[in-house]
């Protein structure tokens, strides 16, 4: 007797059909990466988190904001742009978790909240749970350095859109602050300090110049494994470093000294980011005699030819974070964040309009002066 059934006949039950896996999405490659993961996120719990990874959504204690009087949830969302390409190519994933959580937390810090819980989305080409796990792990150890928890995330995968190795990270994170501790433009006065804290390098922005200039747009430049006289390591080492996360520091200074504002220096650069908390009755004079930024700024600018203008508006130029301090209380901003780790030192100050120097318009940024070397 023949087998009559024909393998083309969708309603035939014995025909082969797709699957998701063939679609190419493995569901127990999802799992794993859970299993593997489930470490590192319990690493970055705090005492109001409630149950663990693998439920809809993550769950965390609010009771304590009965203790605030008006207190004012603040939340941020972010990436950490192309620099994920540099992590790809070198099979480093350990380390941009820092990115995502610098861009996050920090966001929050300028505000004056402390950061509570964070939550991230990982889309890949192609799950890999040791991938996964090394991504998360980053992301974990960085939560626990920022004292946020790490409550839920996902991780989805994408063939089709996104190619077998390639994967972008994203999340977002919410804090809470005190409504009269709120900081910034209203509280900045003439005679305060402007305290720079220095960054770790290029940080989590620009990396589209930065790849242009070094790298190549079609990869005909500098290879990532070059090693590089003035970095004193290869380039891919130096472009993978991690953001300096900032804010447990930050915290610390604003509870600790009259400090009025703060900016985070990403997109736009130092002065474009400072202008964001500038009163219209106020102007910032930043002085670039009071630092030296890293090798690698100086190296993208020969490079590539990169006019400084172009450069302090892509690129933090060596400075992370900046804090608007009661002239009074500098010195003692400086020797509190560098306990932290944290370079910091005055890189400018705050003046009233009508003392400006030339015609500066209110609320404006000037840069002054050269860096040393420059």
């Amino acid at each position: 007797m023949t087998d009559q059934t024909d393998p083309s006949d969708p309603s035939d039950p014995t025909a082969p059909g797709a699957t998701y896996e063939a679609a190419g999405v493995s569901i127990d490659a999802g799992d794993k990466a859970v299993e593997l993961m489930k470490v590192w996120v319990e690493k970055a719990r705090r005492p109001e988190v409630l149950g663990g990874i693998g439920g809809f959504a993550g769950l965390f204690d609010a009771t304590f904001l009965k203790g605030y009087d008006q207190p004012l949830l603040a939340t941020s969302a972010d990436g950490v742009g192309t620099k994920v390409a540099i992590a790809q190519a070198m099979d480093v994933h350990h380390t941009i978790g820092f990115d995502l959580v610098g861009m996050l937390v920090d966001d929050l810090v300028v505000c004056g909240a402390e950061p509570l819980f964070l939550t991230d989305y990982i889309a890949m080409g192609r799950v890999v749970p040791e991938r996964v796990a090394a991504i998360v792990q980053g992301i974990a150890e960085a939560c626990v350095h920022a004292g946020c928890a790490l409550i839920g995330g996902e991780t989805a995968e994408h063939p089709g859109l996104l190619g077998p190795d390639e994967y972008d990270v994203a999340g977002s994170t919410t804090g809470v602050v005190e409504a009269r501790d709120l900081l910034g433009a209203g509280r900045v006065e003439a005679g305060d300090a402007i305290v720079a804290m220095g960054s770790s390098g290029l940080h989590s922005n620009g990396y589209s110049l930065v790849r242009h200039v070094l790298l190549g747009t079609d990869g005909s430049g500098w290879p990532l494994d070059r090693y590089v006289d003035e970095l004193g390591r290869t380039l891919g080492e130096e472009l993978l470093q991690p953001t300096r996360v900032y804010a447990k520091a930050c915290l610390d200074l604003i509870r600790n000294t009259s400090t009025h504002a703060m900016s985070h220096v990403t997109g736009g650069g130092l002065a474009a980011n400072l202008e964001r908390v500038m009163p219209d009755s106020k102007v910032a004079a930043v002085d670039r005699a009071s630092w030296t930024p890293q090798p690698i700024f100086d190296l993208v600018a020969r490079v590539g030819s990169v006019a400084q203008s172009d450069l302090e508006r892509t690129l933090n130029c060596g400075v992370g974070m900046v804090a608007i301090t009661s002239g009074a209380d500098a010195d003692r901003a400086v020797a509190l964040l560098e306990g932290h780790g944290v370079d910091a030192w005055v890189c400018g100050e705050i003046r009233d309009v009508s003392a400006a120097a030339g015609d500066a318009a209110g609320g404006s940024v000037t840069l002054h002066g050269r860096h040393p070397g420059w």
